[in-house]
């Protein structure tokens, strides 16, 4: 199998069911922010919609990665236009003075507040690093490209 970019088919439901504090969460018991991860994964993993929480089975490995990829900057609030719901975090995702020697081409996005939950497996062409940084760059936070959207 291949890694599929998709929104976490579990990450939806969980959404309508308040389990995902992306940003302040209004209405929450526990008003704090969850803390979001992102991991790479080799292009012979399977990470994809069926997805349901982090798994390290098909993580990319070497030096200076750390088990469980980077923490995901949080500071920008999801918000709306119109009749879509979006979200994109506030800094790029920089795994800074990687040797990563096996081909990787999928990054998780979970939440490792709630479990290491799934939210979404974005994919890009296969990449490999030699002792530099891998950055992945985010999208302007608007209803065409956010990285998170719900419409």
């Amino acid at each position: 199998m291949a890694n599929t970019q998709a929104m976490c088919t579990s990450f939806k439901v969980e959404i309508l069911g308040g389990v995902h504090a992306i940003g302040t969460p209004p209405t929450r018991a526990n008003t704090n922010k969850d803390t979001f991860k992102a991991a790479l994964y080799l292009t012979s993993a399977t990470v994809d919609a069926t997805t349901t929480a982090y798994n390290a089975s098909g993580e990319v490995s070497g030096t200076g990665y750390s088990a469980g990829g980077v923490t995901v900057s949080n500071a920008t609030a999801p918000t709306s236009t119109g009749t879509t719901a979006f979200y994109t975090p506030s800094a790029s995702l920089t795994y800074s003075n990687v040797t990563l020697a096996t081909a990787f081409d999928a990054v998780l996005m979970y939440n490792s507040t709630q479990s290491n939950k799934a939210v979404a497996v974005y994919t890009f062409g296969s990449q490999t690093v030699t002792a530099g940084n891998f950055i992945l760059t985010m999208p302007v936070s608007d209803a065409s490209t956010a990285l998170l959207r719900i419409a």
